[in-house]
């Protein structure tokens, strides 16, 4: 199992490696540069070298990542061997890479982003790919999560780092207090103004009654 550093170590090197291939493999500085990158990352994050370096290490002892030196080399490069390692082709790949770098997606948004990284002609192709993902054997190695409030698709998320966290009914109800509070303040708030302009109404009857 991984964890987020890694999982975010190891996306970056799928995507770099389907995505810019002249470019591949990666100097430590460039996948630092990869990790914390604005765009097709979800969250954004703020690594430091040591941390990368640090996940890089547990990568290579766990065979999902490679160093590569050699003549001519100023400074080591990196790999990935996820591929290697699970067996996976370059479908499940380009989608397994998609759910590790920005997380829990739908079908559609998956057709959408992976599609830089390999083509995919529509999202029956992608539903097909995620199904063997979810009964990939040993192991399973995404999983459909429940449908949330508001959204007309399921989303679907990777579980190299294990079961991911989802947000228990209860929790929904804590989050929807606040606004059911000040809610009732709202209808306190017009209840005091209807009162007030029913005592303004009847000030202005009695004194309009002086003058008749």
């Amino acid at each position: 199992m991984l964890n987020v550093v890694e999982v975010r170590v190891l996306g970056s090197l799928v995507e770099k490696e389907m995505a810019t291939p002249e470019y591949y493999p990666l100097t430590l500085n460039a996948l630092v540069n990869a990790c914390n990158q604005k765009s097709n990352r979800d969250p954004a994050v703020s690594y430091d070298e040591d941390t990368v370096a640090d996940a890089i290490d547990s990568l290579r002892e766990k065979g999902m990542a490679a160093s590569i030196t050699g003549a001519g080399m100023r400074v080591p490069k990196f790999r990935e061997r996820l591929s290697e390692k699970l067996n996976l082709g370059r479908r499940e790949l380009a989608i397994l890479c998609e759910l590790m770098v920005r997380g829990p997606q739908t079908v559609g948004e998956l057709r959408d982003r992976a599609g830089r990284l390999h083509p995919f002609s529509d999202t029956e192709e992608v539903e097909s790919v995620l199904e063997r993902l979810i009964e990939w054997q040993p192991e399973p190695l995404a999983v459909r999560l429940p449908r949330q409030p508001g959204m007309k698709e399921p989303r679907t998320a990777h579980l190299l780092a294990g079961p991911p966290a989802i947000a228990s009914p209860a929790a929904e109800v804590e989050a929807e207090v606040p606004r059911v509070g000040r809610l009732a303040e709202l209808e306190a708030e017009v209840r005091a103004l209807r009162e007030e302009v029913r005592v303004l109404a009847e000030r202005l009857e009695k004194f309009r009654a002086q003058f008749e």
